[in-house]
């Protein structure tokens, strides 16, 4: 067997995890298997995993990195691919949160929104592409905010103290 065809076998062999169905059953699996008996919540193994301190967070991350994988592999744009990161490193980070995590994970659904990123750029590549960098956007400007009141409050703190204690004795409230 020639080295070249050795490389190729083996994606050949590992090829059926990148398959659309196998990828919509991993989502599926993670996000939506279950489903809370009397309701329409529903949950996967991600959130049972999630329970497990440190370390099902950080399982349930590692299982959830084979969709975003298979996107690449498939040809989705890197800003996809970077929203499909975002949607997973939201999920890790809120869900290692104990208790509120899990009700996290069980809302937020990282594994269907990637799946669903996924079918929509292999079916009409590049039409998503706005919407991708919209969300990467607010979510820029988000965070932004997030850092910046706590700036503006340090600065008004400052400015505040300046003017009390600048100001005559007689005259402080």
């Amino acid at each position: 067997m020639p080295a070249g065809t050795l490389g190729a076998d083996r994606w050949n062999r590992g090829a059926w995890i990148f398959r659309d169905e196998t990828l919509h059953r991993l989502a599926i699996l993670l996000d939506e298997a279950f489903r809370i008996p009397g309701t329409r919540v529903r949950f996967g193994i991600d959130g049972i995993i999630g329970l497990v301190p440190g370390l099902g967070d950080v399982l349930a991350g590692l299982l959830s990195l084979i969709i975003p994988l298979a996107a690449w592999v498939r040809g989705v744009p890197y800003v996809t691919l970077v929203r499909m990161a975002v949607n997973l490193g939201i999920g890790v980070l809120v869900g290692s949160i104990p208790f509120f995590g899990d009700i996290f994970d069980i809302v937020w659904k990282a594994n269907r929104r990637n799946y669903l990123l996924l079918c929509l750029h292999l079916g009409e590549p590049r039409k998503h592409t706005g919407k991708d960098w919209a969300f990467l956007l607010m979510l820029g400007l988000g965070l932004a905010l997030i850092f910046a009141i706590p700036v503006a409050l340090v600065l008004w703190l400052i400015v505040w103290l300046g003017q009390t204690l600048s100001a005559p004795a007689g005259m402080q409230f």
